[in-house]
C-alpha cells in the first residue's frame, strides 16, 4: 500500500546508494578530550581554530557574566543590551569600518545583509563555491538576477561585469571553507571599484587567523584592502571561538539593516555572556600575538608534509586543508579507517561539494600537539597507500 512519505523514503534510499547519506554523531567534550561516542579521538573537524572555545578566561567570563540564559526578544522589542553595544564597537574597530551589527549566526548574517541591501535593480555576481549561506541568501534576494562567476576566476567576472549596465553586488568569501584557498581581494577591491559595484565579502574563515600578525583583521587586512570592502560578513563561532555572527560597515548600511534585514528585526539578541566572551576572547589574542605566528608554522609544516606524501590538497594555503578523493565511498571508508585509529576528519561530500570531488576536511587547530600532528600524517600516509590515492 502506498504511503504519503514513499518520495521521502525513497530519497533517503538514494542517498544512501550514492554514499551521501549522513548521520549524527553522538559527541562530548570531557576537559580536552574529545569522544565520539566512547571513543577517544583527535578532532581535526572543528572550526574552533585557535582553540580558543576552551580557553580559561573566556569560560571564566561566562561562568561569572551568567545573568540571564537569553534575552528571548529581539533587540528592537527588549532593549539593547549595553554589552552588545560595547562589542559591535569593538568589532566595526577590528574591521576598519564606522559601526558593526551582531547577528545570531554568521549564517543569519548572509542571509540579512544580501536580502536587505540587493533590489530589483541588482545583479548579483557570485563565486561559484560561495558558502550555502550565501547561495540560499541569493535566492531569497530581490536581485533581477544572479551570475555567476567561475571560481576566484577574475577574469570571467570582469566579463560578466562588462555585460550589463545594471547596479552591480560582488560578493565572495576570503578563505573559501571547503577549499581552503583565498580570494585575491586586492584584485578584486579594484574590479569592484572600476565597475561601481558593491564588494559584499563573507571571511569567517579567516577573520581573526590571517592579517596582519598580531592583529588578526582577516583577509582585508592581509591584502590591506580594508577600506576598499563595502560591507564585512563574518563568524563568531569560529576562530574566536564563541558564538554568534557580525556585519561591519557603514553607518548608513547599519542603520538599513536595523530597518531592513528580517533576520536582524525577527529573532531574539545573542545573549550578553556570550558578547563579553567574544570580547575576552579577542582581549586574549591581542595580548598573546604569537598565537598567530605559531599556528601558520604549523600549518606550513602539516601542509609540506602533505604535499611530499603526494596527497591532492587542491591550492590550499590555509588552516581548512582538503585531502581530495573524488569518490564518495572511497573518502567515507577513509574516514572510518581514521576513526579506528583515533582521528576524526569528516568525509565532505555532496551537496556541501559536487558529485565526484568528496573529500576528506581537515581544519588545523593552533592548540593540537605537533606530535599528535605526526601521527596523523602517519596514519594519513598508511591508509592513502591503502586506497591508491598517493
Amino acid at each position: 500500500m502506498a504511503s504519503k512519505y514513499d518520495h521521502i523514503i525513497d530519497q533517503l534510499q538514494e542517498y544512501r546508494e550514492k554514499n551521501i547519506y549522513r548521520e549524527l554523531l553522538p559527541s562530548q567534550i570531557k576537559g580536552n578530550i574529545f569522544y565520539l561516542g566512547k571513543k577517544k579521538v583527535l578532532n581535526l573537524c572543528s572550526n574552533d581554530y585557535l582553540g580558543l572555545s576552551q580557553n580559561n578566561s573566556v569560560l571564566s567570563t561566562i561562568r561569572n557574566s551568567l545573568r540571564q540564559v537569553s534575552p528571548c526578544s529581539s533587540r528592537l522589542v527588549s532593549g539593547n543590551n549595553i554589552n552588545i553595544i560595547r562589542l559591535e564597537k569593538i568589532l566595526a574597530t577590528h574591521r576598519s569600518s564606522e559601526n558593526a551589527l551582531v547577528y545570531p549566526t554568521g549564517y543569519m548574517a548572509n542571509l540579512g545583509v544580501i536580502t536587505a541591501i540587493s533590489s530589483s535593480e541588482h545583479i548579483i555576481f557570485s563565486d561559484s563555491l560561495n558558502h550555502s549561506s550565501i547561495i540560499d541568501a541569493c535566492r531569497l534576494a530581490k536581485s533581477n538576477k544572479i551570475k555567476i562567476f567561475r571560481h576566484n576566476d577574475l577574469d570571467h567576472l570582469e566579463k560578466l561585469l562588462k555585460s550589463t549596465k545594471a547596479k552591480k553586488i560582488i560578493v565572495t568569501e576570503g578563505i573559501f571553507s571547503m577549499d581552503g584557498d583565498m580570494v585575491r581581494l586586492d584584485l578584486l577591491a579594484e574590479m569592484a571599484k572600476k565597475h561601481d559595484s558593491i564588494l559584499i565579502l563573507d571571511d569567517a574563515h579567516s577573520d581573526f587567523v590571517f592579517g596582519k600578525f598580531g592583529n588578526y583583521g582577516g583577509i582585508p587586512e592581509y591584502f590591506g584592502v580594508e577600506n576598499d570592502v563595502d560591507i564585512h560578513i563574518s563568524s563568531l563561532s569560529k576562530a574566536i571561538g564563541c558564538f554568534g555572527g557580525y556585519v561591519a560597515s557603514s553607518n548608513l548600511i547599519t542603520d538599513l539593516l536595523i530597518n531592513k534585514s528580517r533576520q536582524f528585526i525577527y529573532t531574539s539578541a545573542i545573549p550578553e555572556h556570550l558578547c563579553l566572551a567574544v570580547i575576552t576572547a579577542i582581549s586574549f589574542l591581542k595580548k598573546n600575538k604569537n598565537i598567530q605566528k605559531e599556528f601558520f608554522i604549523k600549518i606550513k609544516w602539516f601542509i609540506n608534509q602533505l604535499n611530499q606524501l603526494g596527497f591532492d590538497l587542491g591550492a590550499t594555503s590555509s588552516q581548512i586543508i582538503p585531502i581530495i578523493i573524488g569518490d564518495e565511498k572511497i573518502a567515507l571508508d577513509f574516514s572510518r579507517d581514521l576513526f579506528k585509529n583515533g582521528i576524526f576528519i569528516q568525509a565532505i561530500r555532496y551537496p556541501t561539494v559536487s558529485l565526484g570531488k568528496a573529500r576528506l576536511r581537515i581544519s588545523l587547530n593552533a592548540s593540537i600537539k605537533q606530535s599528535h600532528l605526526c601521527y596523523v600524517i602517519k596514519c594519513l600516509d598508511k591508509l592513502g597507500k591503502k586506497y591508491y590515492l598517493i
